[in-house]
């Protein structure tokens, strides 16, 4: 019996048709909780950008990637911020190479300068649009776990060879998540699974993007959706239907943590 599942959000729980929770994911989790599993959000997102989950029962926040786990009442379990001499170093670049860098913060999504990889983002996932500010001036008055750099795969490659200490994952093609080197969505579980003394092997995961690979892989059962990236898919140990036919749902009927209608 697996006790902890942990889901990604855009393309998981959340359908980029909709923007809205299937009703049968709500519903299954709801069941797989009133059955004692632990419910776990593991994504890119901060932990205050969850509006559209507060239906479902779950009990802490994987949030930016792992940089950033806390209970569902705010708690922290772990805390994984970017250093300044990385941050300088990463607006250096961005200068450079003339691309958009962001932070993710609880406040929301704050940016060097727009662009058009920034607006698509905010479109994708039907957020404002993110707000320009002096990020050096934000950083002083801000924990920053994530930052989010608006740049395309060779740019990419070029750019973080320059940043050994962070690394860069994608979940959507404008743009890539940076996080601390060694921190991702395993991570993450791995904090929450020693916080409330359940094994890997107890746990399932669900994802469809790059950045939810690793977790995939070190989930007892890694679940990839139907829509997924073909990394997931390579890293996945089943692959359900997708987002918005019943994913979610139906990947717990057949591992048996809730019954079949």
């Amino acid at each position: 019996m697996k006790k902890a599942l942990f889901l990604d959000v855009d393309g998981t729980l959340i359908s980029f048709k909709t923007h809205e929770v299937p009703a049968s994911a709500l519903a299954a989790l709801r069941e797989a909780h009133a059955r004692g599993v632990r419910l776990f959000i593991a994504t890119g997102r901060a932990a205050a950008d969850l509006d559209e989950l507060g239906e479902i029962p779950y009990d802490g926040v994987a949030a930016l990637n792992g940089a950033d786990c806390l209970m569902r009442d705010g708690r922290v379990v772990a805390r994984h911020p970017i250093s300044r001499s990385d941050f300088e170093r990463a607006m250096q670049l961005a200068d450079r190479y003339g691309f958009s860098l962001a932070f993710e913060l609880n406040e929301g999504l704050f940016v060097n300068r727009l662009s058009p990889g920034a607006e698509e983002w905010a479109r994708m996932v039907a957020h404002p649009m993110p707000v320009e500010t002096n990020l050096y001036e934000l950083f002083d008055n801000a924990e920053c776990c994530q930052m989010c750099f608006f740049f395309d795969p060779e740019t990419q490659r070029r750019v973080m060879a320059e940043l050994p200490s962070l690394v860069a994952t994608r979940w959507c093609p404008v743009f890539a998540d940076i996080n601390v080197r060694g921190v991702d969505k395993a991570t993450g579980m791995a904090e929450f699974a020693a916080h409330f003394g359940f094994a890997h092997d107890e746990t399932m995961a669900f994802g469809d993007g790059g950045n939810d690979v690793a977790m995939l892989r070190a989930a007892g059962v890694g679940v990839a959706m139907g829509n997924a990236c073909d990394e997931a898919l390579a890293a996945a140990d089943y692959i359900t239907a997708s987002v918005d036919d019943d994913g979610i749902r139906r990947a717990l009927e057949h591992f048996g943590v809730i019954d079949k209608r």
